[in-house]
């Protein structure tokens, strides 16, 4: 099991979660940021400091963003595991789902 970023993620990439994550398993997209299911160890820091409430844990997704828990996963096909996500940076693509968005508003209030 694994967490999900989900759409209130996109175009906003606060990256509280980042800094919270003890393993280093948040990478980033060009629009989103994204969990990788097999180095997250399902700790849940990162869900709580989310401003945007965009972290579910996979079976708590809504429905409407089952998606995003495919493209958390699909995201990774192409890098497999780094191992890290400080030492790879922020990648310059996203999954076509994100990619494919209209932009988003990004007002936090």
């Amino acid at each position: 099991m694994t967490y999900v970023i989900a759409l209130p993620c996109v175009d906003l990439k606060d990256r509280a979660c980042i800094d919270e994550c003890p393993v280093d398993c948040i990478y980033e997209g060009e629009r989103s940021l994204y969990i990788h299911p097999d180095e997250c160890v399902d700790c849940g820091a990162c869900e709580p400091v989310c401003p945007v409430e965009a972290i579910y844990y996979e079976d708590d997704l809504p429905a409407e963003w089952s998606d995003y828990y495919r493209a958390n996963v699909d995201f990774f096909d192409e890098i497999g595991s780094p191992g890290g996500a400080a030492k790879v940076g922020a990648y310059s693509f996203d999954h076509p789902i994100i990619a494919a968005l209209p932009p988003q508003n990004t007002d936090l209030a």
